[in-house]
């Protein structure tokens, strides 16, 4: 499959050190020789997160959006190519208990090859950082810095509530400058995006799409409401430019992964160090660009494809109702879902329309 890419311009994600997108495999194993650390037998319900608002509504503003934020905000420098600190992004604070959410990019060489992580607090201090477990797929990263434990967690919102235009916060470090605050609004949601080149390497988000300036090196910190709940993870820029170069910086389109994502696989890593995705067992055509659906190119074998009826050639126009313009939609709105649902899929066939259900299989990664 090919990454998702505008006449015009691109998607890339945004750690700043690692060129060309994000990487790592669908069926990702923890490479760690301790595979424990950091995990929590009762997953994100047995942390100490923040979920109430902390601004009042009435007193909501980037300045005090920033005064709250900022303590619960981290630098990441991750080793890459065998450089400490090859790679840096951003992330934030998500429990009481030395735990940091951040993107899976930022951290995927230096998890692979067992390099040192680092997050940085707005104070400029140090902690050792350990990755408990990752999804490429979903693009995010749980973190365990021991020492960590008297970091400010971040408030947890709901990308849900949000409403195009509403305005929004994103912090993080860009282009390795700690601690920087820019604003914006949410300028679409819901919007499908990838940042990968091909179908095994590739994250697929059901972003929410934002004018707040982002740009190399704010991967993996918050999308924050005014009212100073974190309600998405930044992820990925479309540029004008193909790759890191001098054009590949905001021009105001950027993207972050729903909090609510970031819910349920935080709550599985913490669990078992690990996450998992639906899947349904079929390939799906992501150069047909008319508009028209999701065209199927293959079924495999024994899957829940196979299994519900889904053929070859039949053209997806609708999941649960909602519809569906190309492959890519097809895809996001299916990781949007957890393994063991049964969604209802509309295809085309043979120029009639007909509904298939399908029961979600499992992957991990």
């Amino acid at each position: 499959m090919s990454a998702w890419v505008w006449p015009v311009v691109s998607v890339l994600a945004l750690a700043l050190g690692v060129v060309g997108g994000v990487g790592g495999s669908i069926a990702y194993e923890r490479l760690t020789d301790d595979d424990t650390v950091g995990t929590v037998a009762g997953g994100l319900g047995a942390v100490d997160t923040v979920s109430a608002p902390p601004i009042k509504a009435e007193d909501g503003s980037v300045a005090a959006v920033a005064a709250e934020l900022l303590p619960s905000t981290v630098q990441i420098a991750a080793a890459y190519d065998g450089e400490a600190g090859g790679a840096t992004g951003s992330g934030f604070v998500l429990d009481k208990q030395g735990h940091v959410i951040t993107n899976s990019h930022v951290v995927e060489q230096a998890d692979k090859e067992d390099g040192p992580i680092e997050i940085v607090d707005d104070q400029g201090n140090r902690y050792p950082a350990t990755v408990v477990g990752r999804s490429a797929v979903y693009d995010l990263a749980v973190l365990y810095a021991e020492d960590a434990t008297g970091l400010k967690p971040a408030a947890l919102g709901s990308s849900t509530a949000l409403q195009v235009g509403e305005g929004v916060v994103a912090i993080g470090s860009p282009l390795g400058l700690s601690s920087t605050v820019t604003s914006g609004i949410v300028s679409a949601l819901h919007r499908p995006v990838t940042t990968g080149d091909a179908g095994d390497d590739s994250s697929y988000i059901n972003a929410v799409q934002t004018d707040a300036a982002i740009n190399p090196g704010n991967s993996g910190g918050p999308l924050v409401n005014l009212r100073g709940q974190v309600v998405g993870v930044n992820s990925a820029i479309a540029t004008t430019g193909g790759g890191f170069g001098s054009e590949a910086g905001s021009i105001g389109v950027g993207f972050a992964i729903p909090v609510e994502q970031v819910r349920i696989t935080a709550d599985q890593i913490l669990r078992t160090g690990e996450a998992s995705y639906p899947v349904i067992g079929a390939k799906v055509n992501v150069g047909r660009e008319d508009g028209e659906g999701a065209e199927i190119d293959q079924v495999m074998p024994d899957t829940p494809a196979e299994e519900s009826g889904l053929l070859k050639g039949d053209l997806v126009v609708a999941l649960d109702g909602e519809r569906i313009t190309d492959g890519i939609a097809l895809i996001v709105a299916i990781r949007t879902h957890q393994p063991g649902e049964t969604i209802e899929f509309t295809i085309r066939r043979d120029g009639e329309e007909r509904t298939i259900e399908v029961t979600l299989g499992s992957q991990t990664g």
